[in-house]
């Protein structure tokens, strides 16, 4: 029987791949939830803590999954994907990493500040500034990534099969 162009080129992702993918969106998960509604609440010594291991825990699990993916695994967008689409996927993909790179830092450097006594002032209102438009920023990219998954589930050209362990298409 002859495979289908799709099945000829379809790129199914590692369990490993896969585990730091969904492992991510949990821990991403977990932090929004858990996120400090207000910068005073750093006064309490365990959670400001809780916070700085929180955030540094999380830049070494994404820089361990950037390293992994970057080494291991190959785009599953069909060969024939117009080149467009090609960079505005890689363009959503490298800023989802610069922006969750960058709301752990910020967030450190709050972290930080706070612990050092600099509780108010310009340069603190700087980095919640930096810190809140990389949250906001990656929402976005979130959302343009969910929109390019639910597209290519739809298109059924094998990207959405190559990352989600569930909801498959049947054949």
């Amino acid at each position: 029987m002859e495979k289908t162009e799709i099945e000829k080129t379809k790129q199914n992702y590692t369990v490993s791949a896969k585990i730091f993918h969904w492992g991510f969106v949990i821990l991403f998960a977990y932090g929004i939830s858990k996120q400090v509604d207000n910068i005073n609440q750093l006064e309490d010594l365990a959670l400001l803590k809780f916070e700085i291991t929180f955030a540094l825990l999380f830049i070494l699990f994404l820089v361990a999954r950037f390293v992994y993916m970057k080494r291991t695994q190959k785009s599953s967008l069909p060969p024939n994907t117009p080149r467009a689409q090609k960079f505005l996927a890689k363009a959503v993909h490298y800023g989802m990493y610069v922006g969750m790179i960058t709301i752990a830092v910020s967030g450190l450097i709050i972290g930080c500040l706070y612990w050092l006594g600099l509780k108010s002032g310009i340069l603190i209102e700087t980095i919640i500034s930096w810190h809140e438009f990389s949250v906001s920023s990656v929402y976005w990219l979130v959302g343009l990534h969910l929109i390019g998954a639910i597209y290519h589930r739809f298109k059924n050209d094998g990207v959405w099969e190559s990352m989600m362990p569930t909801f498959k298409r049947g054949k």
